[in-house]
C-alpha cells in the first residue's frame, strides 16, 4: 500500500521539539515497536491522535502536530489477503496484554511481528486504533521508516517554525 496525505500525532511535550525523532517509542517500546527501535505512531485523524494520547484515562499535556506524508510499502491490516500473506492473526494485533508480554518476555507478539515486517522491507503498518472509544474507522499508521528517498518521506507542517527541526 502507498499512503499520501496528512497524518496527525499527539506528542508528549518532552519530545515535541523533535517531532520526527521517534525517540519516545524508542525509549519505551510500543505495541508495534520493541524498545530500542524508533517509531512514529501517527493517526489519519486528529480525534484518533487525541484518543491515542489518552491511553491511561486522563488527557495529559499534549502537543498536536501534523505531517504531509508520502510513504510506500505499508502493510494494510484491514486487508484479509495482506494479513494472511504475512501470517497475521487479528487477535494478536488487538491483544490488550502486549505490555505484560513485553515486561515478562522482553518483547510482545506485536513487537515480534513489527520486527519481522521491518526485516521484510515494510515502512509501516496501517492498523485500527485500539484506544478507548475508538471505532473501526479510527486508523493509525505506525512508521518505522519515514525518511528514505523513494520509499518514505514526512514533512512536518510548521509554517511558522514553532518547533525546531
Amino acid at each position: 500500500m502507498h499512503y499520501q496525505g496528512t497524518l496527525f500525532r499527539a506528542l508528549n511535550p518532552v519530545h515535541a521539539r523533535q517531532p520526527l525523532s521517534g525517540r519516545g517509542a524508542e525509549l519505551h517500546g510500543g505495541r508495534f515497536n520493541p524498545r530500542g527501535v524508533p517509531a512514529l505512531y501517527t493517526s489519519l485523524s486528529i480525534l484518533t491522535a487525541l484518543r491515542e494520547a489518552n491511553q491511561v484515562g486522563h488527557l495529559q499535556p499534549t502537543t498536536l502536530v501534523s505531517y504531509q506524508a508520502d510513504v510506500r510499502s505499508i502493510l494494510d491490516t484491514r486487508d484479509p489477503a495482506a494479513r494472511e500473506a504475512e501470517g497475521i492473526d487479528p487477535a494478536v494485533l488487538s491483544d490488550p496484554g502486549w505490555r505484560d508480554q513485553m515486561r515478562a518476555d522482553g518483547m510482545s507478539r506485536t513487537q515480534e511481528l513489527a520486527r519481522r515486517l521491518m526485516s521484510g522491507g515494510y515502512s509501516g503498518l496501517l492498523v485500527r486504533s485500539f484506544a478507548a472509544g475508538a471505532g473501526p474507522d479510527d486508523l493509525n499508521l505506525v512508521l518505522w521508516t519515514w525518511d528514505r528517498p523513494g520509499m518514505a518521506h514526512l514533512t512536518l507542517i510548521d509554517d511558522e517554525n514553532r518547533l525546531s527541526r
